[in-house]
């Protein structure tokens, strides 16, 4: 979606300039690592661009996994590769080599369950290195672990002849992914004879909206999902309407006393943004705020300048998706609690000393962008190359458009601004040669019909996670059923259990085992010609 990416990264209507935007991608990259789901935010993308109702009531407790999970557990799978349709949907007859894991170590064949990661706009071992629910439970119900490759992601890309690049993304969307999913199961199930497999879907972003939809889309292929921290509601045509200023108010709750974090962070994170707006106004603001701000740089213009502090202020958005309660890697070296980290560096009441305003703004924003101190400068003014771009903004702009970048900097401490359908179509079709297509998600999933009228789902969202706001929250009905996890960033019940999990995440994944042992026994339970 991750984002990354979101959960993904949306095409924003309000990028910064060439020179900004191309910024600091490259920097982030070589400081934070592989951002997952950094580059998979809306917001989060102008990060990476610039920087490289029904309440569940569980009471019961859950101890740690006793099986160790240290070391690199792609040496417990089996990399493999399936031939795949390009087109699932015409006579084409084009192929494609899909990726694809198999971990096998607790799997009680040819019955047992399949447990399977509905891949999302990442390289698979990402994943696979990540999503403890489903390794904590292998052995417990003897499953098989399989961790698919998104089309055009990680080592899956279509080699197409006589193609130019842009032209060989016609066959990258979510409908021929679904496809490729539902083939590699059969697959599965011909060659390992197990065709009475119950098979489950995970996924978490736009893998949990990738979970949910191969389910709903493919009911005699999956018998249940886990979709956590899926935006599945972020699209036009929803009844009612999608929030669109959903994301940019979850981010600014993270970093207010409610959430644990100190008082004054969203009032000094305002006035930051006002300073750089005030200093970069004249040559020697600007010439003050390269040093300030530590950049390898002065900018050219206070536009420019202000770009950049929209750029910095972003980086709350990964703070909040990543905001677990324990040191982690998944959104870059982040410590415990990270949002709250940053938050300290600017609990003071800088009363009138702007520098040092600027000071604790960027140790906060250093938090996530130079969390190993070695940054020597903000590099705003980089290049990267094409092949660096997330192809998210292609799935957005031909599926996938969300209406998520709203601010108006009342509620939230962005500054204001309305997404631009007009503008993105424009940029659709100068970037990608496609015509945006803001209604076609809600038209081929059903949003909320979609929802409502699907079985054996379990959808989870945590309230410290932006992306929460176009999640489902409330039960369905009795085999469609909604977790709240208070305290939870993005899709931190997929996550390995850790000592430091608030209960509602233990009690989260308490539930998830439980619908899923449902589903496997729904499944062995069902009439012989139905398997």
């Amino acid at each position: 979606m991750e984002s990354a990416p979101l959960m993904s990264p949306l095409l924003p209507s309000r990028q910064p300039s060439a020179m900004s935007t191309k910024a600091i991608a490259a920097m982030l990259a070589t400081v934070a690592g592989a951002l997952v789901y950094v580059a998979s935010s809306p917001r989060a993308s102008r990060v990476a661009d610039m920087f490289a109702g029904e309440t569940i009531d569980m009471s019961h407790k859950r101890g740690q996994p006793t099986e160790s999970f240290e070391g690199d557990l792609r040496l417990r799978c089996n990399e493999t590769y399936i031939t795949q349709t390009l087109d699932h949907f015409t006579a084409h007859h084009g192929t494609y080599e899909q990726r694809y894991f198999t971990c096998s170590e607790h799997w009680k064949s040819p019955n047992g369950p399949i447990f399977f990661y509905t891949g999302h706009e990442s390289d698979a071992e990402s994943f696979l290195k990540a999503t403890g629910l489903m390794w904590e439970n292998a052995a417990e119900f003897g499953a098989l672990l399989v961790f698919a490759e998104h089309r055009y992601f990680g080592k899956s890309f279509p080699k197409i002849a006589n193609a130019s690049y842009i032209e060989s993304l016609r066959w990258l969307s979510s409908e021929q992914a679904l496809a490729d999913y539902s083939v590699l199961v059969k697959h599965l199930k011909t060659t390992l004879h197990a065709e009475a497999s119950p098979v489950i879907s995970f996924g978490g972003s736009y893998a949990g909206m990738l979970s949910a939809w191969f389910r709903m889309k493919y009911p005699f292929v999956v018998d249940g999902a886990i979709s956590s921290s899926a935006p599945l509601l972020a699209f036009k045509g929803q009844n009612p309407p999608v929030d669109p200023e959903a994301f940019s108010r979850i981010t600014t709750f993270v970093g207010t006393p409610a959430a644990g974090s100190a008082a004054n962070c969203v009032p000094n994170i305002r006035k930051a943004q006002q300073v750089i707006a005030s200093w970069g106004a004249t040559a020697e603001g600007r010439a003050k705020l390269t040093t300030a701000l530590g950049l390898c740089s002065v900018p050219p213009s206070q536009d420019v300048a202000i770009e950049i502090s929209d750029s910095l202020v972003s980086t709350y958005t990964e703070l909040a998706e990543g905001n677990y309660p324990w040191p982690s890697d998944y959104f870059g070296d982040l410590p415990a609690n990270p949002y709250r980290v940053a938050c300290d560096h600017l609990k003071d009441d800088f009363a009138n000393d702007e520098a040092a305003l600027l000071a604790g703004f960027r140790a906060s924003v250093g938090v996530a962008t130079n969390s190993t101190g070695e940054l020597r400068c903000v590099d705003w003014n980089s290049t990267y190359p094409i092949e660096s771009e997330n192809l998210w903004s292609y799935l957005a702009c031909s599926e996938l458009y969300m209406v998520i970048n709203d601010q108006d900097g009342v509620r939230d401490f962005f500054r204001p601004s309305k997404q631009n359908e007009t503008a993105d179509a424009e940029q659709c079709l100068a970037k990608w040669g496609v015509e945006l297509r803001p209604l076609w998600a809600n038209t081929q999933y059903g949003g909320w019909d979609g929802i409502r009228a699907a079985s054996n789902i379990v959808f989870s969202n945590g309230n410290f996670d932006p992306w929460g706001g176009y999640g489902v929250w409330e039960s369905q009905s009795a085999s469609v059923i909604a977790i709240a996890i208070d305290q939870g960033g993005h899709h931190l019940d997929l996550m390995f259990s850790n000592e430091a999990d608030p209960q509602s995440v233990r009690d989260a994944r308490e539930l998830e085992k439980k619908e899923i042992r449902k589903w496997i026994d729904q499944k062995r339970n069902a009439p012989a010609d139905s398997v």
